[in-house]
């Protein structure tokens, strides 16, 4: 366990709260679907630094469908540029559902990339020659995303292409229309090559995080799309993602997101982090029911709506060290052996949920082996909210439950009291005015009695 461990237990909470949920249906029009454990329930987080959280099923496989929509439309948005992938497919809300024929009257341009007419379009925009085939090149794009090698599930690609009729009509009458740019058929198929490709709800979420962290992988390091690309995506996503649902997912959730009917939903906090879940019930617009009250609690508990919270800046931890190397260490051997035992953190600016993972993470590697005492500098705070104090608390608790002796140079009061932790027991610390105090502090408890 860990002080990290606090951004776990929340997604443990979620699954807890809605694993027992039975409302919706499988997806049934692709019949290998109807396979899938309706049991299963799985949540996964990805931060900006490439730390990544997950509860239940998350690591449980099971295919992409229409959440690999945002993934190829950034790579025909990075093989074409904006300009020319606007004069096949729009960016406007359909309003409708994923299948309907959202077509613009005058062009039959399909509305957005996100319903099923525009994602065959984007499929279509993609470069597609003998040396690299079209497909090669969206699951090469997909599992830079992901971070992994991903491969295609044969058995859901072929009851998908036995079924699949709705999808050939749709690239028909695109076709008849002049701006499918690919042979129906060619086009097609394609397309349902990329739904059947097979990831996991962690992997969904390391997806998600790139397109947050500007198309740069957190984990892989990799830049897999420009920052402008991945911009855009993120704005069609939280216009359309949801379908006919995304006005009023929007407004409520407040994160650019999208959902398949295998079960899989991903959600973006551009700048903070990915979310992912999996779960193949569905509700009437082919979204995950529990996915989607899970993500609608988290952001409500978490403050993750993007108009009500804008991201911070990355620079949350200025230190984190032993305290032998600062400067007041003294030069003699053995209290300085003492002192390379004592962990130090410290952090600066305001604390919100984004912020706060990373001052948890740090506490957790602070010090050698990650073991020892360690010292938590909130001078430079200049404020936290409630979410971001209740997960400092729980991840302060938590390093007491392990032995891990804590100390908070807090002369503001910055950390408050115990009892701000939600329905918890939160972790009430030594308090010191400076760091030096504080860590003298804890190398005295090292030392045991005189």
């Amino acid at each position: 366990m860990s002080a990290a461990e606090a951004v776990t237990d929340a997604l443990r909470d979620l699954h807890r709260r809605f694993v027992d949920v039975r409302e919706g249906e499988r997806a049934d029009y692709i019949p290998e679907l109807t396979r899938s454990d309706t049991r299963d329930f799985g949540l996964a987080l990805v931060s900006m630094d490439g730390h990544r959280y997950s509860a239940g099923a998350a690591r449980t496989p099971f295919t992409l469908q229409s959440v690999s929509k945002p993934f190829v439309y950034a790579l025909a948005l990075s093989s074409l540029g904006l300009d020319e992938v606007d004069r096949w497919v729009g960016a406007e809300p359909s309003g409708e559902a994923y299948n309907a024929i959202s077509l613009e009257r005058r062009t039959g341009r399909p509305a957005n990339a996100m319903v099923n007419a525009g994602a065959i379009v984007a499929t279509a925009l993609v470069p597609d020659t003998p040396e690299v085939p079209a497909f090669t090149r969206i699951l090469t794009t997909l599992s830079r995303f992901a971070g992994r090698g991903l491969d295609v599930d044969e058995d859901v690609y072929a009851s998908e292409a036995a079924t699949g009729d709705r999808n050939r009509a749709l690239a028909y009458l695109i076709r008849s229309t002049g701006v499918l740019p690919a042979d129906p058929v060619a086009a097609v198929d394609t397309y349902f090559r990329q739904c059947a490709v097979r990831v996991t709800a962690v992997d969904l979420a390391v997806m998600a995080a790139t397109l947050a962290h500007g198309g740069v992988n957190p984990v892989s390091g990799e830049t897999v799309v420009t920052a402008d690309v991945a911009a855009q995506v993120l704005a069609v996503m939280a216009t359309c993602g949801m379908y006919n649902a995304s006005g009023e997912w929007l407004l409520r959730v407040g994160l650019p997101a999208k959902s398949g009917v295998s079960g899989g939903l991903i959600a973006a906090g551009p700048a903070r982090f990915g979310l992912a879940t999996y779960s193949p019930l569905l509700d009437a617009t082919g979204t995950s029911v529990r996915g989607r009250d899970a993500i609608s609690a988290l952001s409500e508990r978490l403050g993750l709506h993007l108009m009500r919270n804008p991201a911070l800046p990355g620079s949350t931890v200025t230190l984190a060290t032993t305290a032998d190397v600062l400067p007041s260490a003294p030069a003699d051997r053995e209290a300085r052996a003492l002192r390379e035992r004592v962990g130090v953190v410290a952090a600066q600016g305001a604390l919100d949920f984004t912020a706060v993972e990373r001052v948890l993470f740090a506490l957790d590697e602070a010090g050698p082996e990650r073991a020892g005492p360690v010292v938590l500098d909130l001078r430079e705070v200049t404020g936290a909210d409630g979410v971001a104090l209740a997960l400092l608390h729980a991840g302060l608790a938590r390093l007491a439950r392990e032995g891990r002796r804590a100390a908070v140079v807090d002369p503001a009061g910055r950390l408050g009291p115990p009892a701000l932790v939600r329905g918890r027991t939160g972790q009430d610390l030594p308090r010191y005015g400076s760091r030096e105090e504080a860590v003298e502090h804890c190398a005295r408890d090292l030392a045991g009695p005189a």
